[in-house]
């Protein structure tokens, strides 16, 4: 992520007409643009696009950004809406566990020493995914913008334009969730 200062100061230069100025915040930001899509989708392929048409979306409506504010929750917001949105046209708001079975190896746990260990933990990291992905939208968006994102409470109320008590409450409520899922399991 960018400071506030180097981040205003880019996209002022972008406003002014330099484009390629933009690529300095794609850089600061598309990955973790990348991991919210993906955590919302559980699909690399639609991860992508979801993140390339938050910057294309971000990029349009630069000058609409109120340099008052943090720039990345203004661009999360964008990025929710659009995954949003292509949850709902797709009606693909479930985790593909072939998809899961594919890009398993892609999770590290990094214990050399105890390969059993490291199974287990790939199998509970998967599973995880799978009850995220079981929860209702509103829940899954602020358990991951809290969890795997690592943002604050307040951030997430201002990407999700909700309070910040129905932030913390939708949090609890879908880590409670996820506990009585992993007890089913």
């Amino acid at each position: 992520m960018m400071d506030k200062e180097k981040e205003n100061q880019t996209i002022q230069s972008i406003l002014k007409g330099d484009r390629d100025a933009y690529a300095l915040i794609v850089d600061a930001y598309k990955d973790r643009i990348f991991n919210l899509a993906y955590r919302m989708t559980g699909h690399y392929e639609d991860a992508n696009d979801l993140a390339q048409d938050t910057f294309i979306r971000a990029f349009a409506n630069l000058q609409r950004f109120d340099n008052q504010k943090q720039f990345f929750t203004w661009l999360y917001a964008i990025s929710l809406n659009i995954i949003r949105n292509h949850l709902k046209k797709s009606k693909r708001d479930h985790y593909n566990e072939n998809e899961y079975e594919h890009n398993e190896n892609k999770i590290s746990i990094n214990d050399e020493n105890n390969p059993e260990r490291d199974l287990m933990a790939k199998e509970e990291a998967g599973n995880l995914e799978l009850c995220i992905r079981r929860l209702p939208a509103e829940m899954k968006e602020a358990v991951i913008l809290r969890f795997y994102q690592g943002m604050p409470f307040d951030d997430i109320a201002d990407i999700m334009a909700i309070s910040l008590s129905a932030v913390k409450m939708r949090v609890y409520r879908g880590l409670k969730q996820l506990e009585e899922l992993l007890e089913d399991g």
